[in-house]
């Protein structure tokens, strides 16, 4: 997806690693509230950086799947979700939604340890200073859950792994406590949604916003949530603790990008994808929308 394109009644704003941004070209309110337009692409990005090759409709599964997840969570917590009337060019892949002053912490919440979180436990038998039981294993289920913020960086630089107390000194106790009470509660909701459908949610993240009108308050949640993008789907029947897991979401790429086939060493330009790479995670993409929404998905 272009990010130049030309959408009638919009103007393009800035461009993220997946997403694009547009405004209104003449003020455009919902009951009061300023509107953006968030428009979902095909690319694709692993280790911060995104790759040349995207992956056909993603843009579209990831809206789908957002959308839906909205309806499951609407009671937990307010959303940015406006309408989806959007122009031609962008129908399926593009949401109208309120315009939010976002908060600099990317709320992560971990209910299995795993990735990059295993690599710290075993390091330091802690988790963004958060103790941890010793003996656990890679993809072992945690007592609880528990929130491991990041503090943002911009596009092509490393999301910082902080602890709560460092949270709580950018964005003051209370914001910090109510971002992590409920990034918790919505993790727990979804996790039991997902284990109806057969699948695990290892972990996943989410962003949250303030209203920009006077006299506003509270935290809306923002972005995309619940996709294979933000989080780690596990497969019910297929899981065994102690080694990592077959996944319907990009770690088949961020697999494929370490491997000796890439060649990849992290730090130039990443390589175009194979064909086969695209496909299969083009595939599990579908899977997981298929298995959690219960919908069939047509390109």
């Amino acid at each position: 997806m272009n990010p130049s394109l030309n959408l009638p009644g919009w103007t393009h704003v800035k461009s993220g690693k997946v997403r694009d941004l547009y405004a209104p070209t003449e003020l455009a309110t919902h009951d009061g509230r300023d509107t953006v337009l968030i428009v979902a692409s095909d690319r694709i990005s692993a280790f911060d950086h995104v790759l040349p090759t995207p992956i056909p409709n993603k843009g579209k599964i990831l809206t789908a799947m957002t959308l839906w997840w909205f309806e499951q969570l609407g009671d937990v917590t307010p959303n940015h979700f406006i309408s989806t009337d959007v122009p031609e060019a962008v129908e399926g892949r593009a949401m109208i939604t309120e315009r939010l002053e976002m908060v600099p912490v990317e709320c992560v919440v971990r209910g299995y340890i795993t990735g990059s979180a295993l690599s710290e436990y075993r390091k330091t038998g802690a988790v963004c200073g958060i103790e941890l039981p010793d003996g656990l294993k890679d993809s072992d289920r945690l007592p609880e859950p528990i929130f491991t913020p990041a503090a943002k960086a911009e596009m092509g630089e490393h999301d910082e792994n902080i602890t709560f107390d460092r949270a709580e000194q950018m964005v003051g106790r209370d914001v910090a406590r109510a971002l992590r009470g409920t990034s918790i509660a919505l993790y727990r909701r979804a996790r039991e949604i997902a284990a109806d459908r057969g699948i695990i949610l290892a972990d996943t993240k989410f962003e949250f916003g303030r209203r920009m009108q006077p006299g506003e308050s509270g935290l809306v949640l923002g972005d995309e949530i619940l996709t294979p993008d933000s989080s780690r789907f596990w497969d019910e029947s297929e899981y065994v603790p102690g080694r990592p897991q077959p996944s319907l979401d990009k770690q088949y790429i961020r697999d494929w990008l370490t491997s000796d086939e890439s060649g990849w060493d992290r730090v130039s330009q990443p390589p175009e994808l194979p064909t086969h790479v695209v496909e299969k995670t083009k595939e599990r993409y579908v899977r997981a929308y298929e298995r959690l929404t219960g919908r069939t998905w047509e390109d």
